[in-house]
């Protein structure tokens, strides 16, 4: 692995493990009051939209990244629609 590949992991590292508060959060509390449904949407597709885009183009740092945050972002977006 390179320094490139490094700091993608490390990025991927930082920006998804930044959901995990939220998701445990809401999975615990069911409270999806403070999120806004149409920006978790675009959110979640965005997140779907950037896996896509890494796995076409072999970049395993965005895959990882997204693969993961998609989870969690799906898992908020169920409970937003979910528990009104």
């Amino acid at each position: 692995m390179n320094y490139i590949q490094t700091i993608g992991y490390l990025a991927a590292f930082g920006t998804t493990v930044s959901f995990l508060p939220q998701a445990v959060k809401t999975i615990r509390t069911k409270d999806t009051t403070g999120i806004s449904l149409s920006m978790y949407f675009c959110f979640t597709l965005g997140t779907l939209l950037w896996l896509i885009y890494g796995v076409l183009s072999g970049q395993y740092p965005v895959v990882t990244a997204n693969a993961i945050t998609f989870l969690f972002a799906v898992t908020i977006l169920i409970y937003k629609i979910k528990y009104k």
